[in-house]
């Protein structure tokens, strides 16, 4: 299937899911797609098909869901595979090996900044999926969360950050809800946390699925180590508020210095032994009225 067909054949998945056609005819599509598209990343990106078929992912019948499911992982498959058959076993006409080429190293994409500077703008990716301003945005956005520190193709990564989209603004939609912008904004900060590489890594790999990395709660999107660190603070918190509170005494001599006391006995103090037995107690104060705070010895 050529890329003007393909277009056409998106135009009508879209138009049969917003006028809700019967579920017959948005399979009839999908099985012409699945089986005439020969996936490769030049024909995506072109046509943006894969947009349209991933929004199928979320359609109500299981059957139109699961098709749509089945497509995108056979062009995933498609694409891997194209990218699996090794330059080098290609033999060039004097029988020699073909040189691999310059922007692969070791089966790693080479790439043209260092991985805490990637952004889709740095990565001249595409990232107008939708035909709306303010989704293509929040592509780019998380994008850039899951680029960071990222050695994965640029194609990858943006394929993710699109279903990443397509999930949120399934579930927050649409696009100027305050709900999907902040929850968008959410996983962008999180993603790109820097002591949170594994959550990165889990979303990429596909262990932490698009729609369910959109419900996810701010506690869950912590990693284990930020986790483990907020239960101690509040378990040491908790023993601090169980501890008997120093009683303190209101003085009849000092006065704060603040021009506003002056004159008012409003001065709370406590005494402890700061340093050695012989020395002088250390005095704390506080104005119960202004809230300063002083000591003396």
């Amino acid at each position: 299937m050529e890329a003007k067909e393909v277009i056409e054949k998106s135009k009508a998945l879209s138009k049969a899911t917003a006028a809700k056609d019967p579920p017959e005819n948005l399979i009839r599509i999908l099985n012409d797609l699945k089986t005439g598209v020969k996936a490769d990343e030049d024909l995506l990106r072109s046509t943006k098909i894969g947009v349209a078929v991933n929004r199928s992912k979320q359609h109500q019948n299981p059957a139109v869901a699961r098709l749509a499911s089945e497509i995108v992982k056979k062009w995933r498959d498609d694409i891997n595979k194209l990218k699996g058959s090794s330059p080098s076993d290609k033999k060039s006409p004097n029988g020699t090996a073909s040189p691999v080429p310059a922007n692969t190293s070791n089966g790693k994409p080479k790439l043209n900044v260092p991985p805490a500077e990637r952004d889709w703008k740095k990565d001249k990716v595409d990232i107008a999926h939708t035909n709306q301003t303010t989704r293509d945005g929040t592509i780019g956005l998380i994008y850039n969360g899951l680029a960071y520190m990222s050695t994965d193709a640029s194609s990858d990564i943006l394929h993710k950050a699109a279903a990443v989209e397509a999930a949120g603004f399934a579930k927050y939609g649409p696009e100027n809800n305050a709900s999907y912008s902040s929850k968008m904004r959410s996983l962008f900060m999180n993603l790109k946390a820097k002591s949170n590489p594994k959550l990165r890594v889990d979303v990429l790999n596909g262990t932490i699925s698009a729609e369910r990395l959109v419900v996810m709660s701010n506690d869950e999107l912590k990693s284990a180590e930020r986790r483990a660190e907020d239960a101690k603070l509040i378990e040491e918190n908790l023993k601090d508020s169980q501890m008997p509170q120093v009683e303190r005494s209101i003085s009849t001599s000092l006065e704060c210095s603040n021009p506003k006391c002056k004159g008012q006995k409003t001065v709370a103090y406590t005494q402890a032994q700061t340093r050695s037995a012989d020395e002088p107690m250390t005095t704390f104060c506080e104005c119960t009225k202004c809230g300063k705070r002083w000591k003396f010895s």
